[in-house]
């Protein structure tokens, strides 16, 4: 994931998208699930992490994580569950697109 140059005032949105490989789907979602869980779980500081199909683009998947700020979602790029999904996910995809980041201003909370 890359690195972004900006600091956003209140929550870190990271958005990354993926383009699957048609016959690898189910394994993807399997991994990113995992992560997904784990982020939830283990991560104070990860607010949100939906794994989400987008209607109309077949095989495309994003990743809409939430975290308190930035140094919580350093702190992810660590974690035992994100190598996992790091080592799992090359074989699974035709390309991942650059990484986004955002700050969300809606819910507060």
């Amino acid at each position: 994931m890359s690195e972004a140059s900006t600091t956003f005032p209140g929550a870190f949105v990271v958005i990354t998208e993926f383009h699957v490989k048609a016959d690898s789907m189910a394994a993807f979602l399997d991994a990113a699930s995992d992560d997904a869980r784990h982020s939830i779980a283990d991560e104070p500081g990860c607010r949100q992490f939906d794994v989400v199909a987008v209607e109309g683009e077949a095989n495309a998947v994003v990743f809409y994580e939430v975290y308190d700020d930035r140094a919580a979602f350093d702190r992810h790029l660590d974690a035992p569950h994100l190598k996992r999904f790091q080592a799992a996910f090359p074989a699974l995809v035709v390309d991942e697109r650059p990484v986004r980041f955002a700050a969300r201003h809606h819910p507060h909370g």
